[in-house]
C-alpha cells in the first residue's frame, strides 16, 4: 500500500477533480503490475495496473492494493470494480472509502457480491492526507484552501506604500510555482494585482497554469494588467455591473450577495465549477479575511532574512506547525488548522 500511495502522488496536478489513486497487484508475494491515475478523463489506476500484467491468468490468484475504493459507475471511463470482477482477482485491499455519492461503498459491495474478499482501512490516514483536497471538496462542499505569503524577518509582507519588493529568494519562488502546478486555482485581491501586476503562472516549474481568481469589488483595475492577458483561464468576481471589454480574456462574475460573501458565493461558485483547491496569494486583507472566517485548511509561510523595518504587517494566524524546512536563504513553515 505504501507503494500504491507513492504511485498515486505522481498524478498531482493532472487528475483533478478526480482523486489521486495508485494500484499495485501482487501474486505470491511478487509485484506483477502497478499503475496510477495519470490524467483526468483517462484510464484509472486499476486499469493501468492490470494492463501491465503480462499473464492475465495470474490475476485470479492475485491481491490488488488500491488507495481508493474502485469506482462502480460509468463516468469518463468504465467502472473499475467491474474490471476486477472480470478477472476474478483473489482479494482487494483498499486504503480509503470513496465519499463521492456516486461510489460511497457501492464499489466495495459490488466486489463482495462477486465473491471477492475486500479489506478496507490499510494506511487510512495516509490516504486521507494524500487526497485531502478531494475529501474536503466532497465532504465540506468547498475547495481545499491553502493560504500562502512571504514575510520579512520583522513580519512585513510589503512596503508601506505598496512598492514592489522581492522578499523571498529564487528557490522559494520555484517552490511556490511547483505548488501552483499542483493546485486548481490561485486567488488574489485588488491591491496585489494593482501594485505587483503578477502573472500568477508556473514559468519557474513544468506543468499547467492554475485558474486565476480575482476579487475586485469595484471592477477598478486597468485592463492592461498581466492578469487580463488571456494566457490562462481567469475569473473576476466583482459587485459592479457595467460594460467592459474584459469578456475577451476574463470571465466577469457579478456577486449578487455583496463583496463579503466569500463563503456564500465565491467558494460555492468555485465548488460548482469543480475547482478542488485554491491558493490564496493575496495581501494581508484578503488573507486575514479567510483566517477570521475560519476558511482555511493549511498555511504556507515563507520567512526571509530581509528586514523592512516598516510596511504592511503580515496576517495573524494560529495553527499547528507540521513542517519547517530551509529553502536557500528562506525558512518555510506549514501550518494546519487545529
Amino acid at each position: 500500500m505504501q507503494r500504491a500511495l507513492q504511485l498515486a502522488k505522481l498524478g498531482a496536478g493532472t487528475v483533478s477533480p478526480n482523486p489521486m489513486v495508485g494500484c499495485v497487484i501482487v501474486h505470491e508475494g511478487k509485484v506483477i503490475g502497478e499503475g496510477y491515475h495519470q490524467k483526468y478523463g483517462e484510464a484509472h489506476a486499476e486499469v493501468n495496473a492490470v494492463n501491465v500484467v503480462l499473464d492475465k491468468s495470474m490475476l485470479s490468484e492475485s491481491e490488488v492494493y488500491v488507495t481508493l475504493e474502485p469506482c462502480s459507475h460509468f463516468g469518463k471511463t468504465p467502472p473499475c470494480a467491474d474490471l476486477l470482477i472480470k478477472y476474478r482477482v483473489k482479494k482487494v485491499i483498499i486504503c480509503n472509502y470513496d465519499p463521492n455519492p456516486l461510489v460511497a461503498g457501492q464499489g466495495i459491495e459490488k466486489l463482495r457480491q462477486a465473491g471477492i474478499e475486500v479489506e478496507v482501512g490499510l494506511l487510512e490516514e495516509e490516504g486521507r492526507q494524500l487526497n485531502k483536497r478531494f475529501f474536503t471538496f466532497i465532504e465540506k462542499k468547498r475547495p481545499y484552501i491553502m493560504l500562502k505569503w512571504a514575510e520579512s524577518a520583522d513580519g512585513f509582507i510589503a512596503k508601506k506604500n505598496y512598492e514592489s519588493v522581492q522578499i523571498s529568494g529564487l528557490l522559494s519562488k520555484r517552490f511556490v510555482h511547483k505548488m501552483r502546478v499542483e493546485e486548481d486555482a490561485i486567488m488574489v485581491g485588488t491591491n496585489t494585482v494593482r501594485y505587483d501586476n503578477p502573472r500568477l503562472d508556473t514559468r519557474f516549474w513544468t506543468g499547467k497554469n492554475p485558474v486565476r481568481v480575482l476579487i475586485d469589488k469595484d471592477l477598478s483595475l486597468p485592463e492592461t494588467l498581466n492578469i487580463f492577458d488571456g494566457s490562462q483561464k481567469t475569473i473576476y468576481y466583482t459587485n459592479v455591473s457595467r460594460s467592459t471589454t474584459l469578456e475577451n480574456t476574463t470571465e466577469v462574475v457579478l456577486q449578487k450577495d455583496g463583496f463579503h460573501s466569500i463563503n456564500k458565493f465565491i467558494l460555492q461558485d468555485l465548488f460548482q465549477r469543480k475547482i478542488q483547491s485554491v491558493i490564496i496569494e493575496g495581501g494581508t486583507v484578503l488573507l486575514q479575511s479567510f483566517i477570521d472566517l475560519g476558511l482555511w485548511d493549511e498555511a504556507i509561510i515563507l520567512k526571509s532574512k530581509m528586514v523592512l523595518n516598516q510596511g504592511i504587517k503580515s496576517p495573524k494566524i494560529v495553527g499547528k506547525e507540521v513542517e519547517k524546512i530551509t529553502l536557500g536563504e528562506d525558512f518555510y513553515t506549514k501550518l494546519i488548522r487545529f
